[in-house]
């Protein structure tokens, strides 16, 4: 039965909202594929809770007319319709909507999925920002594509000067501290090299000890306490435990530098899991972290 229904949505849908090449412009996403896109989109849909926040920073939010489970800031993106998790979209909710334009996360939603709702005729939009540069260029693109460029293009002017002043404050400290990023604990997971989290740990003056490594590499406590982290960031995403559970785990080992000097801190994972413009108030808070001197302000665990 939900396949006779997803059939007859899929029907509607391309009796109503069929893009003509008269109204249409040729753009390449992020991940290089050229796609077709609705001049003017008026009905967007967003696969991923950063798109979501991403779109609201834009104040292009007018043009939402679905998002994904999660999709919980600013407060009122919480109102949206849902059309599944970033991982598992429903496709039948997604045609429901009538939607001109998708916006994917390279890095989250299935591919299979994103083929599937093109073969649908909807165009898809993939973003795939992996660091901090991309996520700008993500701004400026999304901005040209909502026909939002101004607001884009002074958010990211804002976001620049903000960053260089961090830059700034952490240029004059002499000690740049060996950083630990666990982004979760059963196995121990941190971030390496082309990422967010890599890119934020370098502008804040630090230096990532996971940044030899690619993708999401796992460590043992032997690991870590041979790499003698100086400073630990925990993520609050990290198994939905209370910062304290997750900061007595480390209690246990004071032979490392960052619980012997009470360096252990819990972080709004939000503020350093999403490509958005929140990303560089986690970069401030960071700063503030790693040099409470330079920053003017003292970290807290």
């Amino acid at each position: 039965m939900k396949i006779i229904r997803l059939v007859l949505l899929v029907c509607c849908f391309l009796l109503t909202t069929t893009v003509s090449p008269t109204n249409a412009r040729l753009m390449t996403d992020q991940t290089g594929e050229r796609i077709d896109l609705p001049d003017a989109p008026q009905r967007v849909i967003s696969l991923a809770p950063g798109l979501t926040e991403m779109i609201y920073a834009l104040q292009a939010e007018d043009k939402l007319v679905g998002a994904t489970h999660y999709s919980n800031y600013p407060e009122a993106a919480k109102k949206i319709p849902r059309i599944g998790s970033y991982v598992q979209l429903d496709l039948e909710r997604i045609v429901a909507r009538k939607p001109d334009l998708c916006i994917a996360i390279k890095d989250g939603n299935p591919r299979r999925t994103a083929d599937a709702i093109k073969d649908l005729g909807i165009p898809v939009f993939a973003l795939d920002p992996k660091n901090i540069d991309q996520i700008m260029d993500a701004f400026l693109l999304l901005g040209d594509i909502l026909g939002v460029s101004k607001r884009a293009e002074e958010l990211v002017a804002d976001l620049e000067h903000r960053i260089s002043l961090v830059k700034k404050k952490v240029s004059s400290s002499k000690n740049t501290p060996r950083v630990f990023f666990q982004i979760a604990d059963i196995p121990i997971v941190s971030s390496g090299k082309d990422s967010y989290i890599d890119s934020l740990i370098t502008m804040a003056g630090g230096s990532n000890i996971a940044g030899n490594s690619t993708g999401y590499p796992h460590y043992s406590w032997e690991n870590i306490m041979l790499l003698q982290p100086e400073v630990v960031i925990i993520s609050s995403m990290t198994g939905g435990k209370s910062p304290e559970v997750l900061t007595a785990a480390w209690q246990r080992w004071p032979e490392i530098p960052a619980v012997r000097n009470s360096r252990i801190y819990v972080v709004d994972a939000d503020l350093f899991n999403r490509p958005t413009a929140r990303l560089i108030t986690g970069l401030e808070i960071l700063a503030q972290l790693l040099h409470p001197d330079a920053s003017g302000k003292k970290g807290g665990q």
